[in-house]
């Protein structure tokens, strides 16, 4: 048998393991090799990427971005899924403060989640850089920092933003479009007391990276087989449910720019 193909992934939640033991099963079943690694968080796994420990990483858009700079451009991305394009970040106020856009922001209590965390912390902070809102100068920031490291994906410090808004010990926050949604439909947030104001443009989440762009060529058949993953496969849609998505597809790197310029304007690795 040849070698087998070594994947990272970052255990931000039990379901991890789960996800990625009928992952490695999925390929073996297709005749490749296929193994993984669960990292503690995102720092480590990108330095496991570069060393050659791992030779795919399932990044966040801050992981890959870091591998982009400290490759100088030289990376590769070998696929990512349907719902991680066109995220968005949503602004939300409680309903009982009088902010009905981003300028009534002026002067308020504004709630971040993980400073690492690129929907609820670094896009929404430099989308209001965009309209006029420094978060240094203009509001008063509450910064949740929690699970620093897994950038965002626990969604911990989503839940304490919206909590701190219900409880009025803080006027807005940031949280990500998918942890949003999911607070409505699941009744985790009193829409009496809490409210969207706004929407970020979509941007890109995650994805595969490999350290070098010859690594998309020599690892095509690991692409295709992971693209060849039907959601109406009664097997393949355990996982693709757990993973959350419908389709993995072709990566769509014009979207990762948004964090690209968000990294650079607010300086983000010199803070």
């Amino acid at each position: 048998m040849s070698k087998a193909i070594l994947v990272g992934a970052v255990a931000y939640d039990p379901k991890v393991v789960t996800i990625w033991e009928m992952i490695k099963e999925y390929f073996l079943a297709a005749g490749i090799p296929n193994d993984f690694v669960l990292f503690s968080n995102y720092e480590v796994q990108v330095e496991a990427l570069l060393s050659g420990f791992i030779d795919v990483a399932w990044n966040t858009n801050l992981a890959y971005l870091k591998v982009f700079r400290r490759t100088e451009g030289a990376c590769g991305v070998l696929a990512m899924r349907d719902t991680d394009v066109g995220f968005t970040s949503t602004i939300v106020a409680g309903t009982g403060t009088g902010i009905e856009s981003l300028q009534g922001l002026k002067g308020k209590r504004f709630a971040f989640g993980s400073r690492d965390s690129g929907q609820a912390a670094i896009i929404p902070e430099y989308f209001l850089k965009q309209y006029g809102i420094d978060s240094t100068k203009d509001i008063t920031p509450v910064r949740f920092d929690l699970d620093v490291g897994k950038h965002g994906d626990t969604g911990t410090s989503e839940v304490e933003v919206v909590n701190a808004i219900a409880r009025g010990d803080v006027d807005a926050g940031a949280v990500g479009d998918q942890y949003w949604a999911r607070a409505l439909s699941e009744g985790l947030v009193d829409s009496r007391k809490v409210k969207a104001i706004w929407t970020s443009p979509g941007y890109c989440h995650c994805n595969f990276t490999v350290p070098r762009k010859a690594d998309e060529a020599r690892l095509k058949n690991w692409t295709d087989v992971l693209l060849r993953m039907d959601y109406n496969n009664p097997a393949h849609r355990k996982i693709m449910d757990l993973e959350g998505l419908k389709a993995w597809i072709r990566p769509q790197m014009e979207g990762y720019s948004v964090l690209f310029e968000a990294v650079d304007e607010l300086d983000f690795f010199n803070r």
